[in-house]
């Protein structure tokens, strides 16, 4: 299976862990499924993932103490594979696993995905249970040193082992029978352990030989860059951060982490920059809140994960979204960006802005300016770097993202977005042929548009239309 064949653009969805943590059950997952059903999907946004510890009893019964409780009960089959909890997802019960959830994800016309843990969970191990289409016992694949750091729930796989790839193998087996299409797999993407990198190539391997497509996604990041050919050859998604929250030194840090991987977008392969920390979020972490981003701040949080073609994961409690929000995630012109675009490119960067593009594949050319400054000021895209770039502005209209024109929502993320206070554009020959709504102001110089503290804009240059 090639990684284009099940990512042919960058996956778009939501998942439960920033609203839920652990503790997320059918019931609110199937509200959250047809929520997006109803009113995301006709944008383009598909998957529905189930993120840690589907298996755990008593997820977040000790959350004061534990996030992940030491050697607590889990659901598994006599293979040492972990099965929903069918205290929390009833239909999963007498061994019907995750099938009838994925069948009810289906219906709506969505796409189901589910989060694993790297290897095989310790009490298989210490139960000697076999190893479903090999002869060998889950005690004789894992290695006890090899453990994750934050999560006490699994043993590391020795790759070397006879039987450890039979292992994977017989999860993703029965992953399809269950009609996953996603896979989020964690404690792998920075290859902290020293099995990690071949137990990414056993996943890979394991996902072509059940037989069903689905995406593969790495994380915890920083995702190494040295690596990325090898991520690209058995995943579609790598985390290129650890968890990501509303806080802005955590935004403005990514732009640097998208600096290092933009060569690195291409079809089936992207680089992720994790969930969208939007709406209602934190409730089983015990602080339910709005985001902690300024909706300036949304705004360019969604500016850069768009422009860059970054996978879309949204983190909120989807009922809740008001519709400012989901003005914020249905924006037809940075969506079509990433549905559409290419590779992405930085232009320009310093510590108080920058400057990125990417191209459609209709010829329009989509730019992003941000303020990553503590101040207003103006952010330009010169005429010596648009034409190094061969962008130019002669005999194009220049459209605002947030213009009332693109944005589904409401009309007032434009002003929260940027405050525009020209309308003039020219070309870098000083010829007046551009069209202009909404736009930025353009000069000789290129085009240059005033921004807030934390602000941005993002504009597609299309032709004019023939008058």
């Amino acid at each position: 299976m090639k990684q284009g064949d099940c990512a042919k653009t960058p996956p778009m969805g939501w998942n439960s862990y920033d609203y839920y943590d652990t503790t997320v059950n059918e019931e609110q997952v199937k509200a959250n499924a047809d929520y997006m059903a109803a009113h995301l999907k006709a944008f383009g946004w598909e998957y529905v993932v189930v993120d840690i510890e589907w298996y755990a009893y008593d997820t977040g019964s000790k959350r004061e103490k534990y996030q992940y409780i030491p050697f607590g009960k889990v659901e598994m089959d006599g293979y040492g594979r972990l099965l929903p909890c069918p205290q929390r997802f009833p239909s999963a019960k007498d061994g019907a696993g995750f099938a009838p959830l994925a069948d009810y994800v289906h219906a709506l016309g969505l796409k189901f995905g589910i989060h694993i843990m790297r290897g095989i969970p310790r009490e298989a191990a210490h139960r000697h249970l076999p190893v479903f289409g090999s002869s060998v016992t889950a005690d004789e694949i894992a290695e006890p040193a090899n453990i994750c750091a934050w999560n006490p729930d699994m043993y590391g796989l020795n790759p070397a082992a006879e039987g450890a790839q039979a292992y994977y193998d017989s999860l993703f087996a029965l992953y399809a029978e269950w009609g996953v299409d996603f896979i989020k797999c964690d404690d792998i993407c920075r290859m902290d352990m020293p099995s990690a990198r071949a137990e990414i190539a056993m996943l890979h391997r394991a996902i072509e030989s059940c037989g069903r497509p689905m995406v593969l996604s790495l994380s915890p990041g920083p995702a190494r860059v040295e690596e990325a050919w090898y991520y690209a050859q058995h995943a579609n998604m790598w985390r290129i951060t650890d968890d990501f929250w509303d806080h802005w030194d955590s935004l403005k840090d990514m732009f640097g982490r998208c600096e290092l991987w933009q060569k690195h977008v291409s079809p089936g392969c992207y680089p992720d920059c994790d969930m969208l920390p939007l709406g209602k979020i934190g409730k089983a972490f015990g602080n339910e809140r709005d985001t902690g981003f300024t909706r300036t701040e949304q705004v360019t949080m969604m500016n850069l994960w768009c422009i860059f073609r970054a996978p879309l994961m949204i983190g909120a409690e989807l009922t809740k979204l008001d519709d400012w929000t989901m003005g914020l995630l249905t924006n037809e012109c940075l969506l079509s960006c990433v549905r559409n675009g290419r590779t992405p490119k930085q232009l320009s960067r310093d510590e108080e802005s920058a400057v990125w593009m990417n191209e459609d594949a209709d010829g329009s050319v989509y730019l992003a300016l941000f303020n990553i400054g503590e101040r207003e000021r103006i952010v330009s895209a010169g005429s010596r770097i648009l034409e190094e770039n061969d962008i130019s502005l002669s005999g194009k209209q220049i459209r605002n993202a947030w213009s009332e024109e693109y944005a589904a929502g409401k009309a007032e993320q434009a002003k929260d977005a940027a405050t525009v206070r020209a309308v003039q554009v020219q070309d870098a020959t000083g010829d007046q042929t551009v069209q202009a709504q909404n736009a930025p102001a353009g000069s000789a110089d290129g085009i240059s548009v005033l921004l807030p503290a934390h602000g941005s804009v993002f504009l597609k240059l299309e032709p004019c239309a023939a008058s």
